[in-house]
């Protein structure tokens, strides 16, 4: 690979901690801060994606040189690796200074095409951030990492995407549910990629600590090289990089309720201000639609991060982003005004995504109860999101039995319920005939915009298994799967969660350690 075009602007312009002790403390008024890896003898490769490596620059992969790469040991000269500070509100409290806990930057590099790259590992050890933690990863979360990014990817969400997946030969303590019982983990090591990780938390560190011109460095910094359609200057361009990041913002969230995503932990701290989708934890697919489900037990009392709440604990987040660039921009006018438009195109562009979904051509009249109804069936019958939209279209001019209804829902199906279902589907044609596209096309939009295969949480629970035990079948069987979420490359993934899931530790029930 072509490690020696690895380099590290960020550390040239910022203020850092140059000492490498990874002794957790405070690094006031400090963005970064230089670390190692703390390097593993015995790393085994799992994944490698060469075509991502091509695809940011560093080219063809040789194991038998590259491999102690993969896991952040002997590296070459060049990388001076770092750990970077920020701060953040998590579930709903300021939290203070934070940072990179578990990854360690080896830096940047610029492709062919001039796109640059930032790459870190997830899991080589220990920072200043690390929080009492040993800045390790377990398989388990690594291999939920890697398989989501990528499938994030595939099914056209904006994300963060994974490189390789080794195990580093270690085992690492985990108490996977934090009940006082810590159990030993194969160790992993993850490589992710980003055009940037910067997140709201950066620039809330900087306005916290009071640090003005550092905060509006690090906006020209982040405008000039990853919003090049900002052209303007002055005060101007900070308001319309906000613009820009609450227009991201929301377009990612519409996104995540197209495919069913539920994040699990939307911390300030964990949301991109390029409007990835990042930090891939306690998170889950839907299976039953259910606006009040959550994956993350933390999470439980309230529900703060449930699914149907994402959005608006978006535009939460961003009101706190906008406190801290009020700084630079001074004009409290403007970023109230901006936030409360976020509610105006969040919901037009959700509801032009459930539009899509449907196959309908636009919004129209009528819609607003037409979509109201069919929340109102999915959570009554209990339906499956992803599975309820590919029977759908195959059911468009026909009624359904109730065999294939109860394939599709989590509750019991009578003749009642298998009526009602029937019923929305007569009122779905009425509403199809509105549509001035044809058949073909309708169901042309539908097919782009609902995915035939979904990387549900049962599908990684026994994929992990069967990896703990030195088994690779399942997880080549997803890889092309999660390649291909449009397609349907093997139907005994088209199907509900099996019975036997519910209250699982590391499938249903997910900790901030999954």
């Amino acid at each position: 690979m072509n490690l020696d075009q690895i380099k590290q602007p960020f550390t040239e312009q910022f203020p850092g901690d140059f000492s490498g002790n990874t002794m957790q403390r405070q690094t006031p008024k400090m963005l970064f801060s230089i670390v190692e890896p703390s390097g593993f003898e015995n790393p085994e490769l799992i994944l490698f994606n060469q075509k991502l490596s091509d695809e940011i620059g560093l080219g063809e992969f040789s194991e038998k040189s590259d491999l102690n790469f993969l896991v952040g040991t002997d590296l070459p000269q060049n990388i001076k690796t770092y750990a970077t500070a920020y701060a953040g509100h998590q579930f709903g409290n300021w939290a203070g200074q934070l940072g990179d806990g578990r990854a360690i930057f080896a830096g940047e590099i610029e492709n062919k095409e001039g796109k640059k790259f930032e790459i870190q590992w997830k899991g080589a050890g220990a920072t200043p951030y690390s929080r009492h933690a040993d800045g390790r990863a377990v398989l388990r979360s690594s291999v939920r990492e890697y398989l989501m990014s990528e499938a994030m990817f595939h099914l056209k969400v904006p994300t963060t995407r994974a490189l390789s997946l080794a195990l580093s030969g270690e085992n690492v303590v985990r108490d996977i549910m934090y009940s006082g019982n810590p159990q030993y983990e194969k160790g992993a090591v993850v490589i992710r990629t980003a055009e940037s990780f910067l997140r709201f938390g950066h620039f809330e560190l900087l306005a916290a600590q009071k640090e003005t011109e550092t905060l509006k460095k690090l906006l020209d910094f982040t405008i000039e090289n990853y919003f090049p359609e900002i052209k303007s200057e002055g005060a101007e361009k900070y308001q319309e990089f906000f613009k820009t990041v609450c227009t991201k913002t929301a377009d990612l969230m519409v996104e995540w309720y197209r495919v069913g995503f539920v994040h699990g932990v939307m911390n300030t701290d964990n949301m991109s201000v390029l409007g990835l989708s990042i930090d891939f934890g306690p998170y889950s697919m839907l299976d039953e639609y259910d606006l009040n489900f959550t994956p993350n037990t933390t999470d439980l009392p309230g529900r703060r991060y449930a699914f149907g709440k994402q959005g608006q604990i978006a535009q939460w987040n961003l009101w706190q982003l906008a406190n801290s660039l009020f700084q630079v921009i001074e004009d409290e006018k403007f970023l109230e005004k901006t936030l409360n438009e976020f509610g105006t195109y969040f919901w037009t562009k959700h509801d032009e995504m459930w539009c899509r979904k449907f196959g309908f051509e636009k919004l129209i009249s009528g819609d607003d109860d037409f979509f109201s109804s069919w929340q109102s069936l999915m959570q009554e019958l209990s339906l499956d999101y992803t599975l309820f939209f590919n029977e759908l279209e195959s059911h468009l001019n026909q009624k359904i039995t109730s065999e294939q209804l109860q394939k599709i829902s989590y509750g019991l199906i009578d003749d009642e319920n298998l009526e009602k279902f029937n019923k929305f589907l007569s009122e779905y044609e009425k509403r199809l005939s509105k549509n001035s596209i044809s058949a073909e096309e309708s169901k042309k939009l539908m097919q782009e915009n609902n995915p035939k295969f979904t990387l549900r949480n049962y599908l990684l629970y026994q994929c992990i298994e069967e990896l703990e035990e030195g088994k690779r079948d399942l997880l080549e069987k997803l890889i092309i799967a999660l390649e291909n979420p449009y397609e349907e490359k093997f139907p005994e993934f088209s199907v509900k969660r099996p019975d036997g899931f519910e209250g699982v530790a590391g499938c249903s029930m997910l900790s901030c350690s999954s």
